[in-house]
């Protein structure tokens, strides 16, 4: 078996297990939506946003048995390629996550004009890695479907397709978006609002306009919104996700959980966060 070895360790602790059980200490599954499938998630450190994502999969394992993941990752590197690593496994701290190959084959067939089959794609990209040893920990038999997708016009019928490829299934089949949302300070290029309690608040409304849209599962306007106010680093991927789930027959979304890094770790005056939405559908 191929298998894709870790890249992004340093995102996430080395006792996984003992994080993943403090992240959902307290942690009371929301009632609505009554059933799942759909989520999105952040992918930053897990210092900071591994209890969001936690939340995130363990209400899945609670409405859903899903027997595969379709992961949807941001793409920071390779910017023009919606790549689909389509065979072998990843390495996880649990174990290998095994691909769904013949789900990914079935993928690429029926989405040639949006996809392709390039492992590479996937090199040295955390959006999808970081979120695996939650996979591997709560699901221990899935098995999952890695795409990079682009924040372009190819996001939302890709997305489309996939919830209609997801619903014919006769097994449970749930689609992850990887996203952070506002990257707001100097180390970003972006401080329309300055530094202290006024931008800290603006970061809040920029990151909750993103996430009404995704509750209103307007997929497209999620690309606009991100592109005009620079609050989703996967964009691509949320949107793409967000039209899967309503192909998937979901009325609307549902926020779990919602915070910042400067939430998180807070360190004198604000100057800089990175904001992170937990999303069920």
């Amino acid at each position: 078996m191929r298998v894709r070895e870790a890249f992004a360790r340093q995102f996430y602790p080395g006792d996984c297990g003992r994080s993943i059980l403090d992240f959902l200490t307290g942690f009371t599954v929301p009632a609505e939506p009554a059933q799942a499938v759909a989520g999105v998630v952040p992918h930053a450190g897990w210092m900071y946003s591994g209890a969001v994502a936690a939340k995130v999969f363990e209400a899945i394992r609670r409405k859903a048995n899903p027997k595969t993941f379709i992961i949807m990752g941001a793409v920071h590197r390779w910017a023009t390629i919606n790549g689909i690593y389509s065979r072998g496994g990843w390495e996880t701290p649990f174990g290998v996550l095994e691909v769904d190959e013949a789900l990914a084959s079935l993928i690429l067939q029926e989405t040639p004009q949006w996809t392709v089959e390039e492992p590479k794609a996937h090199y040295q990209e955390h959006s999808i890695e970081v979120e695996l040893p939650f996979v591997k920990y709560l699901f221990p038999d899935a098995k999952f479907v890695p795409i990079a997708v682009n924040p372009d016009a190819r996001a939302v019928p890709l997305g489309a397709r996939v919830g209609e490829i997801a619903k014919a299934l006769e097994r449970s089949v749930i689609v992850i978006g990887s996203t952070d949302l506002t990257h707001y300070g100097d180390n970003y290029s972006f401080a329309p609002a300055g530094y202290g309690a006024e931008a800290h608040k603006f970061v809040k409304e920029n990151d909750a306009r993103i996430v009404r849209l995704a509750e209103q599962m307007k997929a497209a306007e999620i690309l606009d919104e991100a592109q005009a106010h620079q609050n989703a680093c996967g964009a691509g991927a949320f949107a793409a996700t967000v039209e899967a789930a309503r192909v998937m027959d979901a009325k609307r979304g549902w926020l779990v959980e919602y915070t910042t890094s400067h939430d998180v770790a807070p360190e004198g005056e604000f100057l800089m966060a990175v904001g992170y939405a937990g999303m069920l559908f």
